[in-house]
């Protein structure tokens, strides 16, 4: 089931997808069917799955290492972010007048669905509620060193749509086959697939949970394949992964 987090009627609600709009699952207008259009979309995190760590991973497909001329990591390269940077689908992301080099990155986001701690790699799925599309925005000109990406880097407002569902994880039996795809201006720009990580989602639960306790609704970004450009100020970015949905995002700016 897809699951989505609106603005709707003053409200912001829970709905589901059906049939090519939005059921109202919980509140006053539970059981009203809205169009797309017709509302503002959140982050696809419900109340009992509100992110508490957002843990993002750098340089997580090979190709992508390359392509920034950094040398692939021998354990998962890991950064914290905080919940001011989510917005939802279709929704605005600032630019700082003031950079030469900004990217999207299109990532598999992994949602945490029960406590964990100390998961090993046999048992990891069944710690997932879902997934969902991020794009983890990046700024390159405030890079520091590659090993510890800096909070001006990674860590800004608005910089990580994601959305616009959380599908559930049963319904995606595999998530190490799914194809990515960005597109800017409606150009294809980037295309991987997850088969290509270098830390799949099980080695990533295992290894995290290992020495912090994950908690439900915390988000696991897993990184980007090549394919990443500069965006510009009215720029619309759509990033896709199959199975999980296409997230809509543009550029103004800051």
């Amino acid at each position: 089931m897809k699951h989505a987090r609106i603005a709707w009627s003053g409200a912001v609600q829970q709905a589901v997808e059906s049939d090519g709009r939005l059921l109202i699952t919980q509140g006053p207008h539970q059981g009203r069917r809205v169009g797309f259009d017709e509302v503002v979309w959140q982050p696809p995190l419900a109340p009992v799955l509100q992110a508490r760590s957002v843990i993002a991973l750098g340089l997580n497909y090979a190709d992508h290492a390359r392509e920034l001329a950094f040398k692939a990591p021998e354990e998962p390269l890991a950064f914290m972010k905080g919940e001011a940077t989510l917005i939802g689908h279709r929704a605005f992301t600032r630019r700082p007048a003031d950079v030469a080099c900004m990217h999207y990155e299109c990532e598999l986001a992994v949602v945490v669905g029960r406590t964990a701690r100390r998961v090993k790699k046999d048992d990891a799925y069944d710690f997932i509620a879902g997934y969902t599309v991020a794009n983890d925005y990046a700024i390159r000109d405030y890079l520091e060193n590659w090993y510890r990406p800096n909070l001006r880097v990674k860590n800004r407002d608005t910089c990580t749509p994601i959305g616009p569902w959380l599908v559930d994880a049963a319904d995606v039996p595999n998530p190490m086959t799914l194809k990515l795809q960005t597109t800017v201006n409606g150009e294809v720009t980037q295309s991987g697939s997850t088969a290509d990580m270098i830390f799949n989602v099980p080695t990533l639960i295992e290894y995290f949970s290992s020495f912090m306790t994950l908690q439900p609704g915390d988000l696991i970004l897993t990184g980007t394949p090549d394919g990443v450009v500069n965006v510009h100020p009215g720029d619309v970015v759509v990033t896709s992964i199959e199975s999980i949905g296409a997230l809509t995002n543009t550029l103004v700016k800051a």
